[in-house]
């Protein structure tokens, strides 16, 4: 037995695991939490106000900013006062049919408070991913969300930086907002003037006017279906969902206020309503991480992690990875790090088993306890998280429980359940598009997510669930057996971890299954001590590839058919392709796209006598 498994977690209070299950006689089963969603907020802005009254001196937003790259911080009562000139600016421009105000650069100081604006000013906020104009070459997908969106205001936070895609773009009726060096030739007015605008009682009307019904934002999916779809997120889907997850987790006064270091994009749903809305309600400060879990930035939120010590941490696999690497070797980061830390929180990807426990190791060894790590399942369309683990859970993959409020339907689908959704934060449809509103829903009204589960313990519904991949992605070798992808990648990424990034699983009516996949840079360099090594030399590297070889051949031992195991790989030097459609703007990899984009080295990996560069697991 592991001795970590003797040691104590850090003590989080949480909501039980009373959970309602009604099972019909066609196998469905629907999940019910046995509590009631408690009374939540009427819209986002009032928790601004709500703040900037009671603690008007606490920083709310901090950004790394100039030559130096010092901090800049906005307080809660700062904050109100930029947000109602600005909102009286944007009702001064008397936008018509309430068209959104479309921002179109990354996570910052102006872009939050520009998002509060809109909102006050009932006209929603859209936050685009600035991949589409910065990583795109056509600024195809661009085009398409503005032809769908139909803006009255752009933001951006530097005009030279933005200028081809703003040049991409029909303008004609647009006002165009910069922070920063205005593009020549192109009008646009100044953030700094709109922030200066005297506020009249304008202001407080439009605010008393939001009802739970007006629409906050419109959030993009991803893209990985095919074109970016806009998402109504209306302000009591928002406010519901940052209910639920307080509720799930009661907050105490002797809790130290909230402290966040984070850099999930806000034109992502985890991002912009998980991350930002739950931190604003706490009455928190939020650190924006200009850093990403990428070899050439994570150093920027190292740099940070050594002056900020967050009370809650979250991150996808890939930054834990970098995280860990870092805190096992630097003491004095590990110190600041574990200080005031109450929980973790992981997202995007299962955590393979070796991070959670090194993590663990290390929070004993600064703490004496272990931490609980959190994490949750939702979409866009449901604000986002309709099921958590809210409770000191001994192992990672699970999505957990539903929130109050939220009615979890489960439908059989082979071996495992397909999910569906019901509740006050699933939304309305989707902006413009009745037809895809409609074929969302099933006939009892609840949102067909695509996604699939499983129980960890079918006598036991209260133990949570599994994820179990998206439904749509299961595809069926010449044999006639299913193969769960999934289930199967991150099983496979979590074998060979951690010199696997991310991989696409191959098979479709093929004998075997195989994998194309991304090597993690940062750990395969540390793995051959060569901290400058290419990706082409690390793919070459025997070191790497005899550690992909023993993950999967002994993930392979553990199998219990053919369709969990992996008979070859190739590694990938491309990386997956924004205007491919290969990677959506929240990093997730398309499989089916991939997989057509990538039809010659498929066909390579099954070829006879097999490519020497494909690695054979036994």
């Amino acid at each position: 037995m592991d001795p970590l498994a003797s040691i104590p977690f850090r003590k989080i209070q949480f909501l039980p695991r009373e959970i309602d299950v009604e099972r019909r006689p066609d196998g469905v089963v629907v999940l019910r939490s046995k509590f009631p969603l408690d009374p939540f907020e009427r819209h986002v802005p009032a928790y601004l106000r709500h703040w900037a009254d009671r603690t008007p001196d606490q920083v709310w937003l901090a950004q790394r900013r100039g030559p130096a790259r010092d901090w800049l911080r906005v307080t809660y009562g700062e904050a109100r006062r930029i947000v109602d000139s600005v909102t009286q600016a944007l009702l001064d421009l008397k936008v018509p049919d309430s068209r959104p105000v479309m921002i179109m650069s990354g996570n910052s100081i102006e872009h939050a408070l520009m998002a509060m604006a809109a909102m006050q000013a009932r006209l929603p906020a859209a936050p685009v991913s600035a991949a589409y104009s910065l990583m795109s070459q056509d600024h195809g997908t661009l085009k398409l969300v503005f032809e769908l969106l139909e803006p009255a205001v752009l933001l951006v936070q530097n005009g030279r930086q933005f200028e081809r895609a703003l040049r991409a773009l029909d303008l004609t009726g647009v006002t165009v907002v910069h922070v920063d060096d205005p593009v020549p030739g192109l009008p646009s007015l100044a953030w700094s003037a709109l922030a200066a605008t005297p506020v009249t009682g304008a202001v407080d009307a439009s605010v008393a006017a939001i009802g739970p019904q007006t629409v906050g934002k419109y959030l993009l999916t991803s893209g990985s279906t095919g074109t970016p779809k806009a998402v109504i997120n209306t302000q009591q889907m928002m406010c519901a969902n940052v209910t639920m997850g307080q509720q799930s987790r009661p907050r105490s006064p002797q809790d130290p206020t909230a402290r966040v270091l984070d850099w999930l994009p806000w034109n992502h749903t985890m991002g912009g309503n998980a991350s930002f809305n739950g931190l604003l309600a706490d009455g928190g400060t939020l650190y924006i991480d200009d850093g990403r879990p990428t070899p050439d930035l994570f150093l920027e939120t190292l740099r940070n992690l050594r002056e900020i010590s967050p009370t809650y941490y979250a991150n996808v696999p890939a930054g834990y990875a970098m995280l860990i690497a870092a805190l096992e070797r630097d003491e004095a980061l590990a110190v600041g790090f574990f200080r005031d830390l109450q929980i973790l929180g992981y997202g995007g990807a299962t955590l393979p088993d070796d991070l959670y426990t090194r993590m663990q190791r290390l929070a004993v060894r600064y703490t004496g306890n272990r931490i609980v790590f959190f994490t949750g399942w939702g979409a866009t369309e449901t604000a986002p998280t309709a099921t958590a683990t809210y409770w000191a859970t001994e192992r990672v993959g699970l999505i957990g429980l539903p929130f109050p409020g939220i009615e979890l339907k489960m439908v059989p689908a082979g071996a495992k359940y397909e999910l569906r959704l019901r509740g006050v934060t699933v939304m309305p449809g989707y902006h413009k598009r009745p037809d895809l509103t409609a074929a969302a829903f099933d006939e009892e009204g609840f949102y067909k997510i695509g996604d699939a589960g499983v129980f960890v313990d079918p006598a036991d519904p209260s133990q949570g669930l599994i994820f179990g991949g998206r439904v749509v992605e299961d595809f069926k070798l010449t044999t006639g057996t299913f193969v769960h992808v999934g289930s199967l990648r991150v099983a496979a990424v979590a074998a060979a971890s951690p010199v696997l990034q991310d991989a696409v699983v191959t098979g479709h009516d093929r004998d075997w299954v195989g994998l194309l996949a991304w090597p993690n840079l940062v750990a395969c360099r540390q793995l051959i001590g060569q901290p400058d090594a290419s990706l082409a030399q690390v793919i070459a590297d025997e070191r790497v590839r005899a550690r992909v070889r023993e993950g999967l051949a002994a993930h392979n031992r553990s199998a219990t058919g053919s369709s969990m195991r992996i008979r070859a790989v190739l590694l990938l030097e491309e990386p997956p392709s924004i205007d491919g459609r290969e990677l959506t703007d929240k990093g997730y990899i398309n499989q089916r796209v991939t997989i057509e984009r990538r039809a010659a080295l498929v066909t390579r990996l099954y070829s006879d006598p097999m490519p020497p560069e494909a690695i054979a697991i036994d």
